[in-house]
């Protein structure tokens, strides 16, 4: 029997090894915007996975972080691009159709929208930094009509550290791989149930917050009739 870890993140490391695998340094830009484009890829899998074959010898370090971070702007500038020209409403029909297939909800871009209008343009270089939250970061910012230069300087900043520790993360397990293998392996299914648990409550928290923004729209739109 497969070890539970890998089944549970087997579909999305097959399509980060896949891209890899099949296209190199550009397998990881591309793999890097996919994330950055409001659809949930992990850089979790790809960067680490891509320090690993530094180790390996199939990479150089320096390229990997240079590759992960072109993707990370590229995919932020399309999820801007988005918001700029089409703007909130059709970013909004867009989540209502399309978004229940990778678990984004309208509530979310409304938080993201909330970040935006609170901390201003620097919310773009935090929210590159925070998991989840930098898949879709950039749509309020072109939503919000924020200055391309800025916002370029931001993303790349904030793509440029978080390519580099996870890239670097990556490459120091893979130098002591044969060491860490070996606990990993005795821990996989601690880890595994962790996962799971984390994974019901993320689902949980995701299914309070919607319901309880769904009520507040309820009432809104009473109150306005």
């Amino acid at each position: 029997m497969k070890p539970m870890l890998e089944l549970i993140l087997k579909p999305l490391t097959e399509i980060v090894i896949f891209l890899i695998d099949k296209f190199g340094y550009l397998g990881i830009a591309l793999s890097m915007a996919i994330e950055s484009a409001n659809i949930p890829l992990p850089s979790e899998i790809i960067m680490p996975f891509s320090g690993y074959l530094v180790s390996q010898g199939r990479f150089q370090l320096v390229w990997v972080i240079i590759w992960g971070t072109l993707g990370g702007v590229l995919g932020s500038l399309a999820s801007y691009a988005l918001g700029y020209f089409r703007g909130e409403e059709e970013a909004r029909q867009l989540i209502r159709k399309y978004g229940k297939f990778v678990m984004i909800h309208e509530y979310e871009l409304d938080d993201a929208i909330h970040w935006f209008d609170k901390y201003g343009n620097i919310t773009t270089f935090i929210g590159r930094l925070l998991p989840i939250v930098r898949t879709f970061i950039s749509l309020p910012a072109g939503i919000a009509r924020m200055p391309l230069k800025p916002f370029l300087i931001y993303a790349a900043l904030g793509s440029l550290l978080w390519s580099s520790f996870l890239a670097y993360l990556g490459f120091q397990l893979g130098e002591n791989w044969h060491t860490l293998g070996t606990y990993f392996h005795k821990f996989d299914l601690i880890i595994a149930i962790g996962l799971i648990i984390g994974f019901i409550f993320y689902l949980r928290h995701k299914h309070h917050r919607l319901k309880a923004w769904k009520q507040q729209h309820s009432n809104s739109s009473k109150s306005s009739n």
